[in-house]
């Protein structure tokens, strides 16, 4: 589904992407762990063409698209839940979806898909009229993940979803990103909570000063020093 080789990022003078070269398979759930500055978050805005790359290749389903504009690649089926939710305040969960679809041609009939992500969503059902700058910081996370589904994604990128949240919605927002999983949803999560991250994804990526200095299965991760010693508090 995606591939990235050789990919170099800058900004201004600042090396932050250093040749990083992942796979992320059809179906399957991806993460990218490591520290603030390791360059997470860069890795997904290269990815969506948010920034640019200075050299390096991004295949989407085998086809290239680093000299893509953002709207080519949504089209495509890519769809970032950013880091921090960044939801409209002042607009209702209702319209905050709706922008979500708001590529897509058939955006005048929207009420299945308001129900499917109301299944994985209960509380937004439950809160469809209110204005979403009114709801929780949990509320706003689900709303931004069901906000990037109604663009009906084959890869839907989550940029620290569990940041700053309560430990009972972490488990909520965990369960719902398992349940896209058993769906057949293909995702790559750039995720601080490394414990949270191997217990989704089939493989993971280690960052670290914009390298990737460690891949493989939670397996085979778990039995890394380094990776007990940073990050499982082991």
């Amino acid at each position: 589904m995606l591939e990235l080789s050789g990919v170099n990022v800058h900004y201004g003078k600042i090396h932050v992407l250093r040749d990083v070269s992942l796979r992320v398979e059809t179906g399957e759930v991806a993460a990218l762990i490591g520290p603030n500055a390791a360059g997470k978050t860069t890795t997904l805005r290269a990815l969506v063409g948010l920034k640019d790359c200075a050299s390096g290749v991004i295949r989407f389903a085998t086809q290239p698209i680093q000299r893509l504009s953002t709207p080519d690649r949504v089209r495509l089926g890519i769809a970032l839940v950013p880091e921090g939710r960044q939801v409209f305040p002042k607009f209702s969960v209702l319209d905050n979806l709706r922008l979500g679809a708001f590529h897509r041609a058939d955006r005048d009939r929207l009420d299945a898909d308001f129900e499917t992500v109301f299944a994985i969503f209960p509380k937004l059902a439950e809160r469809r009229h209110q204005k979403a700058g009114l709801m929780s910081g949990g509320e706003q996370q689900m709303l931004a993940i069901a906000r990037g589904l109604m663009a009906k994604p084959r890869l839907l990128l989550l940029d620290e979803p569990t940041l700053g949240l309560a430990p009972i919605i972490v488990e909520e927002i965990e369960l719902a990103i398992s349940r896209l999983a058993g769906q057949g949803m293909t995702i790559l999560i750039a995720e601080q909570n490394a414990a949270m991250a191997m217990r989704m994804a089939h493989h993971l990526y280690v960052l670290k000063s914009g390298r990737i200095s460690l891949e493989g299965t939670p397996a085979d991760l778990a039995k890394s020093p380094e990776i007990a010693h940073l990050y499982l508090g082991t």
